[in-house]
Parts: C-alpha cells; structure tokens; sequence
C-alpha cells in the first residue's frame, strides 16, 4: 500500500507539473518549442559539430563519429523496443484523463506511449558524447550541448507530449548509453 501511494503521489506530482508547463502558454512560445522538437532544426548544430569533430580529430574522425552514431542509435532504439513498447504509457495527450487538458499545436501529438522520450534520449546521447568527446580541447561547447539538450527536453513537456517523467528517464537513457559506447571505444578517440 505504501509503494502504490508513492507511485500514486509520483504521478500526481507529474501531471501538475507537465500541466503548468503546458499551460503556460502563447502564439511565441507555441512557435518556438514546436520548432525546438523538429528534428530538422538542429541540422546546422550537427554539422557544427562535426565540423569541430573533423577540426580537432582530422583524419581520425571515424572513431568520435562511431560514438555519436552508436549512442544515438541505441539509445533510440532502447527507448522504443525496451521501455515504450513495455511500459506503454500513454502520452499525456493521449490519456483520457487528462487529454483535454492538455494544450496541442498543430494537432501533433505523435505515438501513442511516451516512456521513455526517444527526443530526450536521443539528445542525452548526442549531448553526452559531444561532452566526453569535446571535454579536453573544446570546453566552450559544452554549454551549447547542455542548452541543446534542455531547449529539447523542455519542448517536449510544453508541447504535452511527454511527461517530466519520460523526459528525465529518457535523459537518464541516453546519458548512460553514451557513457557506456564511451567506455568500449574510447581508447581509439582519445587524442594522443
């Protein structure tokens, strides 16, 4: 009784939050989170990225290029097969609770279950590894890669797609599976 009280309390504390979020909306910030979540618009970041890959690993790119792309298929496919498909939480604008609650723009709401966010696990992943691999010689974009991460977790929950639950859980995803391709790969990246 007193776990199903916690989880009970836990979700209470979700939905609040997930509806003060999405609640507090406008016509600009509308705009604005529905551009952060379009995959599309951060294009010019990635290949930002590998610009600085490239400048700083030269022709030993391969490697740092490995991680970004194993970590962000994993984590993506974790998050689908492993957590969505399993837990099968609905979205919050999904859920019949609280569906008309719930703020959406453009009428997107996208899959039917949300746990874990695959756009927060995906971004984690990249943001994670751009941390491991740019740590030493490019300290400056780490901020950018944390600001990248949170903009796009943030958009989620205010677009109602998404829990602050999935979205932390999602980060948590990512992050770790980084973490772990960094461990297997990383004596081939680290700089001499």
């Amino acid at each position: 009784m007193i776990i199903l009280g916690f989880i009970e309390s836990l979700e209470s504390i979700d939905r609040k939050i997930l509806l003060a979020i999405n609640g507090a909306h406008s016509n600009f910030w509308d705009a604005f989170m529905y551009g952060m979540s379009n995959k599309f618009i951060w294009i010019p970041l990635y290949l930002f990225f590998l610009f600085f890959l490239w400048k700083t690993y030269g022709k030993r790119v391969f490697w740092p290029v490995a991680l970004f792309l194993l970590a962000v298929i994993t984590a993506d496919m974790i998050s689908v097969h492993l957590f969505k498909n399993v837990f099968q939480r609905y979205r919050p604008c999904h859920n019949l609770e609280i569906r008309d609650l719930i703020h959406l723009i453009n009428g997107k709401c996208g899959g039917k279950y949300g746990f874990v966010s695959s756009h927060a696990a995906n971004t984690a992943a990249i943001a994670t590894a751009g941390i491991l691999v740019f740590y030493k010689r490019t300290k400056w974009l780490i901020p950018i890669l944390i600001i990248y991460t949170l903009l796009n977790c943030y958009s989620r929950v205010y677009l109602g797609v998404h829990y602050p639950s999935d979205v932390a859980a999602g980060i948590l995803l990512g992050s770790t599976i980084a973490v772990l391709w960094w461990l297997v790969i990383r004596k081939k990246i680290q700089l001499q």
